[in-house]
């Protein structure tokens, strides 16, 4: 990343974080964490500047795409709960979706059990 790209990054990453409600502790580690990962870095410098998601970078066979969706499962369950601040957070879906390649990475197959096993909440006998 150049000093132009970081600089640019991390006043989006800040903003992000700020959105989503998360403090300066969490902006510090995942902007650590991000600097770290040339594959993330680069979806989530493309991300910035389109607004849509490159995924060229995959960890185990999974794109951020891939995360995301899996992850909306837990939205709906939030939502299934009545947590109604999930429910229009559109900066935190994508922060943590960009937050979790970054953990999956370091332990890829934990994620990968967890996306092969937890399903959404939306099918018959599930409980």
């Amino acid at each position: 990343m150049t000093a132009e790209e970081k600089t640019k990054a991390y006043a989006w990453a800040r903003a992000l974080c700020y959105y989503a409600g998360e403090d300066e502790a969490f902006l510090g580690r995942f902007f650590e964490m991000l600097t770290a990962s040339e594959g993330v870095s680069g979806e989530f410098l493309y991300y910035l500047e389109h607004q849509n998601f490159l995924c060229n970078y995959q960890v185990a066979g999974y794109s951020l795409i891939d995360i995301m969706v899996w992850q909306m499962d837990h939205f709906k369950a939030q939502l299934d709960r009545d947590r109604e601040s999930m429910k229009s957070n559109g900066d935190r879906m994508l922060l943590e979706a960009f937050h979790t390649m970054l953990l999956m990475e370091q332990n890829p197959q934990y994620y990968v059990n967890l996306m092969q096993t937890e399903t959404g909440t939306d099918y018959p006998d599930k409980y």
